[in-house]
């Protein structure tokens, strides 16, 4: 299993160190602060976009989310209007003070989902939107919209990902901004709607943003990228990576190397 971009990063910016150029760059501390930063901004919006996905499909399929109940482990899930048909439909994911979910995060707030379809139809839109709400300590802010494009050639549900003004805040008030706009494909685990964790799925297009400190950063995919979710990991795929005036970055999940300034380092399984 191919390593996550997090460590990928870390040792960019180690062979940034250790080449010449880095010298007239900006300063490889700061690069590598900024893509840390990157690696958690998208996943908290990754997350976002499992957990509003996750609510549409059950309020689809649950009498309890229909009638403002869910789990006692879990958010309460609401919907209006609360009948099948009748479209647009708002869904509110609310935490409360803070719920200890099932993966060990702990969310508060509100996520409100707008969906003009259900989250399986051809041409359904859903936007999701942010009333108070954490993930852990990080304040997310923004607006996540999620457009049903149907199937491809080979069957498999493809979804548009854009995300507009997207921003995270820590404890001590830094803030992080993040764009994306995406294709993301379900590639496996669709037929089971429920357990997500057979799911994967492959991701083409582009993410960007501003770190805390004002370093610009963008990620480009070359090669559709493949994840997995158990155990979670890029399988395959080749990233482009510009952040400040250092653009020559290239990694390749494929064959387990990184390539900048020309110069080709392996990293491990």
């Amino acid at each position: 299993m191919r390593k996550l971009i997090v460590p990928i990063l870390a040792m960019v910016f180690m062979a940034c160190e250790e080449t010449e150029k880095a010298k007239d760059s900006i300063d490889a501390v700061a690069a590598r602060e900024a893509l840390t930063e990157y690696a958690t901004v998208n996943k908290v919006f990754q997350d976002v976009g499992n957990n509003s996905g996750d609510a549409v499909l059950t309020a689809e399929n649950s009498n309890e989310a229909k009638t403002g109940k869910s789990e006692t482990d879990g958010p309460t899930i609401t919907v209006d209007p609360m009948d099948f048909t009748t479209f647009p439909k708002t869904i509110t994911i609310d935490y409360g003070d803070g719920v200890l979910c099932k993966d060990g995060v702990t969310r508060k707030g509100i996520i409100t989902v707008v969906s003009t379809g259900w989250y399986r139809e051809e041409g359904s839109v859903h936007t999701s939107t942010f009333s108070n709400y954490y993930h852990e300590d990080f304040k997310v802010e923004g607006t996540h919209v999620v457009t049903n494009l149907g199937t491809n050639e080979d069957e498999n549900p493809e979804y548009s990902v854009v995300i507009n003004n997207g921003k995270i805040t820590t404890l001590t008030g830094a803030s992080i901004n993040y764009t994306e706009n995406s294709t993301r494909t379900w590639v496996a685990g669709a037929d089971t709607p429920f357990n997500i964790w057979d799911d994967e799925y492959t991701l083409d297009g582009s993410q960007s943003g501003v770190s805390s400190k004002g370093v610009e950063y963008t990620l480009t995919v070359e090669e559709e990228l493949h994840f997995v979710l158990l155990p979670r990991g890029i399988e395959s795929g080749i990233l482009d990576v510009s952040v400040g005036n250092i653009d020559d970055i290239k990694i390749n999940y494929t064959n387990s190397t990184i390539t900048i300034f020309g110069q080709t380092f392996p990293f491990g399984e």
